[in-house]
């Protein structure tokens, strides 16, 4: 791994060499391990920006390029030519199936789709408008609760029904939170649909009539599943990582990736974008936010423009555009003043040379955003489809982290600069 290339850090007039490891692909990394024990000193990363935490072999991203690997298959060409279901199989095994091992896995998890029937009663326990990422993060804490047979983590074959147990129920758990949410009674899934067809069967079926479910939605809801699945170590991707590593049950890692998925800054960007569209409210108000925006002054942000890591465009975004303007197509959508907004700031970042230099282009966010509500989700329920998409991604570095034995429990230091030791005084002379 390390080539014999090393750097060389000088620190209180000593020098200090350390491993450099080459990558398959993307930049080498300094191996700091040992630098505490050598020189008595941390690094300091906030954010951790500038650390890899692992070895990975799932998924790799070039921001500077615009690419986006899982296990080496670029996302587009999954997206375009496969399913949820096969990249599932693909995050988890490090290849793609055969169309035996496709039709063995595919069975697998559709039959783990129930729930057990006593978790109904956990949903009629929270408030009628808890918010759905509220009841994931609870309903999924408690399948360690129902599941015991699948919580020992130093079982592979345990290991094995645990994550095909999270991908199959996710999907069940989301549309109950949303049924729950709009007054609605559960529906159960059904074997002979699948995956993204059963779930918006589950979420938009009601039991007084048959509910058809439009190949064309359920495509674009795969799609939408594809592009979500996995993104490397992000922020609830190291949390789920960081849970695991201390030998928490699957099902607890799972719900805390979710709950750190929840914050604004990193699962809820896409009902940002939405919000800031509903701001903007109509075409002819576009030319004085742009402005705006452009404005350094001015605390204004375009939302859904832009990525942190992606500094080229947003691999998955081309694949969303095309997504997002099949479903506006399909489903006829004419006059909605914010789809009016959305395609109207599509074509300025898309042409104007103040966003092309600045490289804001739309991201997923902002056409994702604009797909969920054209089929009907509310915004409330954005950020769950991004954790029912993102599972199969936990659950594949969950189970990498469990058996990479280099694997240490977490355990970041700290550059403390609080008060030094100093002696208790009683109450009275304070």
């Amino acid at each position: 791994m390390s080539d014999n290339k090393s750097a060389r850090l000088k620190s209180l007039d000593k020098d200090y060499n350390f491993d450099i490891h080459e990558g398959a692909v993307g930049p080498s990394v300094i191996d700091v391990s040992s630098l505490y024990a050598q020189t008595g000193q941390f690094t300091y990363d906030p954010g951790f920006t500038s650390t890899a935490s692992c070895k990975s072999t799932i998924t790799f991203i070039d921001g500077d390029e615009g690419t986006l690997l899982h296990r080496g298959y670029p996302i587009e060409q999954l997206a375009d030519k496969g399913s949820f279901i096969e990249t599932c199989y693909l995050l988890l095994n490090g290849e793609l199936p055969s169309a035996q091992q496709l039709q063995e896995f595919e069975t697998a998890i559709t039959r783990h789709t129930m729930l057990h029937e006593q978790m109904n009663r956990f949903f009629h326990g929270f408030r009628r408008d808890a918010h759905p990422m509220a009841i994931m993060v609870g309903v999924v804490g408690a399948l360690s609760a129902f599941y015991h047979d699948s919580t020992d983590i130093n079982d592979p074959y345990q290991r094995m029904i645990a994550s095909r147990r999270l991908i199959a129920k996710i999907p069940t758990i989301a549309a109950m939170a949303y049924k729950y949410s709009v007054g609605q009674p559960f529906v159960y899934p059904r074997n002979d649909l699948d995956y993204a067809a059963n779930f918006l069967h589950m979420c938009f079926s009601v039991p007084c009539e048959d509910t058809h479910v439009n190949p064309v939605l359920a495509r674009a809801m795969d799609r939408i599943f594809i592009l979500h699945a996995d993104h490397e170590q992000n922020a609830s991707t190291s949390t789920v990582r960081l849970a695991g590593s201390s030998g928490a049950n699957p099902f607890a890692c799972i719900a805390a990736g979710i709950a750190c998925l929840w914050g604004p800054s990193h699962g809820g960007a896409n009902e940002a974008a939405l919000d800031m569209l509903s701001e903007i409210g109509t075409v002819d108000k576009i030319p004085e936010f742009v402005a705006r925006a452009k404005d350094k002054n001015d605390p204004f942000r375009l939302m859904g423009f832009g990525h942190r890591v992606y500094k080229n465009y947003d691999p998955r975004a081309r694949v969303m555009q095309k997504t997002c303007h099949e479903v506006l197509s399909e489903l006829g959508i004419k006059d909605d003043p914010l789809l009016d907004v959305a395609m109207e700031l599509e074509r300025i970042a898309l042409s104007d040379e103040y966003f092309i230099e600045k490289k804001l282009y739309p991201n997923i966010d902002f056409y994702s955003g604009i797909t969920l509500k054209a089929m009907g989700f509310p915004t409330t329920m954005f950020t769950v489809l991004f954790a029912l998409a993102r599972t199969v991604g936990w659950v594949a570095q969950w189970n990498e982290m469990v058996e990479d034995p280099s694997q240490r429990i977490g355990r970041p230091r700290q550059l403390y600069i609080g008060a030094t030791q100093r002696d208790y005084t009683d109450i009275k002379t304070r």
